[in-house]
Formats: C-alpha cells, sequence, structure tokens
C-alpha cells in the first residue's frame, strides 16, 4: 500500500481503511492504485476469512478528485488514471474499474462500512462490497452526470443485480444525491447503522467463525448465480457442496455445532 489505504489482519479479519482524510478519500491515482493493490493482496492471502472496507476522517469516499479532474481537463487529456480506457488492464476490467470490481473478485465476504459521504466513484467502490452498512444520514450519489460523465466504474453492472432498473436510470440520469436511510429501501444499503464500522467489523468477525470453505464457496456461487442459465446455477450448487461435504472443515462445523465450541478451521 502507499500513504493512501491500510490493511490490518487479525484472526482472519482484515480491517481496510482508506486513509486520506484531508480529501475525504476523493479518488486519484495513488488512490486507484493503493485500492487496486488492498484488493489484489487480499485476493491471495489465504488466512483472510472476511473484509470490511471503510473511510476514515469525514467520509467514505468524495468520488474523483477534482483537482485532478480539473488538471487534466485543462491539458485536454482524460482526467481518469492513464488516460486509456479501453484498454484491460486488469482481466475484464480496466484500472479505474477494477478499483470497484476487485472487492467482487477477493474470494470472501466484503463489507463496506459507510459514512459521511460515498459520491461517483466512491458510491462505485461501495457497490464493489457483498454488503454495505451505513450511517442513515450517509450522502449517496452516482454523481458522474453532475460533470457531464456516465458512471465507469463497474457501476451500471453492480447496480443492476441490486436496484430495479428503473431506479437506476433515474439516478444516474439525475445525480441526484440521497440518504442510506433511502439507499437501504431501494435495496443499495444492506444496514443502516449508527456506528457501521462497528457493525461490520461485528458480521466480519461472525463469518470469521464459519467453515471457510463454504463461505468461499458461496461467494463464488452467489458471484456467478446472476449471470449464469438457470441449469449452470443448478449444477454449480451442486458442484460446490459436493467439494465441500465430508471434508476437514465442514467436519468441524458439525462437531463444534454439537459440542457447543468455538470451530477451529484449517486455512486452505
Amino acid at each position: 500500500m502507499n500513504d493512501r489505504v491500510t490493511i490490518t489482519i487479525e484472526d482472519g479479519l482484515a480491517d481496510v481503511r482508506l486513509v486520506r482524510t484531508d480529501k475525504m478519500n476523493a479518488l486519484d491515482d495513488k488512490m486507484f492504485e493503493a485500492i487496486i493493490a488492498a484488493g489484489e493482496r487480499l485476493k491471495t492471502d489465504k488466512s483472510v476469512r472476511a473484509v470490511v472496507i471503510s473511510g476514515e476522517g469525514k467520509a467514505f469516499c468524495a468520488g474523483l478528485d477534482m483537482g485532478n479532474f480539473q488538471r487534466t481537463a485543462d491539458a485536454g487529456s482524460d482526467p481518469r488514471p492513464e488516460g486509456r480506457l479501453m484498454a484491460r488492464t486488469n482481466g475484464i476490467a480496466n484500472r479505474p474499474q477494477y478499483a470497484a470490481w476487485v472487492w467482487r473478485e477477493v474470494p470472501v465476504p466484503v463489507i463496506a462500512a459507510v459514512h459521511g459521504v460515498a459520491f461517483g466513484g466512491g458510491f462505485q467502490v461501495m457497490l464493489g462490497a457483498d454488503m454495505r452498512y451505513a450511517t442513515p444520514d450517509t450522502k449517496l450519489s452516482v454523481m458522474e452526470i453532475k460533470w457531464g460523465l456516465v458512471p465507469d466504474m463497474a457501476g451500471t453492472v453492480l447496480m443492476r443485480h441490486i436496484m430495479r432498473d428503473d431506479v437506476i436510470r433515474e439516478l444516474t440520469y439525475t445525480g441526484r444525491i440521497f440518504t442510506a436511510e433511502e439507499g437501504a429501501k431501494l435495496g443499495v444499503i444492506t444496514r443502516l447503522s449508527n456506528d457501521p464500522r462497528t457493525d461490520a467489523l461485528a458480521t466480519a468477525r461472525e463469518i470469521t467463525q464459519k467453515n471457510p470453505e463454504a463461505i468461499r464457496a458461496a461467494k463464488r456461487m452467489l458471484n456467478a448465480a446472476p449471470l449464469a442459465p438457470i441449469a449452470e446455477a443448478l449444477m454449480t450448487e451442486s458442484r460446490e457442496q459436493t467439494a465441500i461435504a465430508g471434508k476437514p472443515n465442514q467436519v468441524e462445523a458439525v462437531m463444534s455445532q454439537m459440542q457447543k465450541r468455538s470451530p477451529q478451521f484449517k486455512d486452505h
């Protein structure tokens, strides 16, 4: 990481913090780089069983750093990092898209703990998480239209599995700011909380006490299900269950429940 993102890993829980507090964690080149690096690191760490991503200071993420936007716009260049949006720099995604999409590729559950604001790119980074906890007064917006742009950090792909099509269109066409309280009604916020980071960490700790092989399999299934034909999705369930059932961690899950003790899972 650099000076934009920190990661603390303890007992299988990765606590990821955006720490550009002087700019409300706005996205500049270094922030994109740090967010992607954090996700890439957690993708390969077998000890990690759950992730919480949050922002220090006044906000989760205020979106694109408008100072950076203005400088590049004045120069007549692309305001996004590297100025090459068509290049697939990270698998199926370009670099800005991957700052949001990488959290779907992290093989364990990711919870975004959101406060202050999540605008534009920050909103899309939040969407990349499996779940989103937020204070009721958190301000949200698909803000790109304000600057004459469209959401281009995987937002259209991520939103379509969370909210109704007409709601997505209204928010995208208007760029209006709405609260997390409304967001919960629309489906974009999972849980309202006066202390979303504490509650997200509590949920993440609960997840770390579940069979890690089952959790990872569940995320693979849930990621694939919206895109897969029904027959393929049903076969995926059967394939994943067959790979887990009877293995040491699944047996340990059963025994710990029967013996009323904390499970002792092994990371693979």
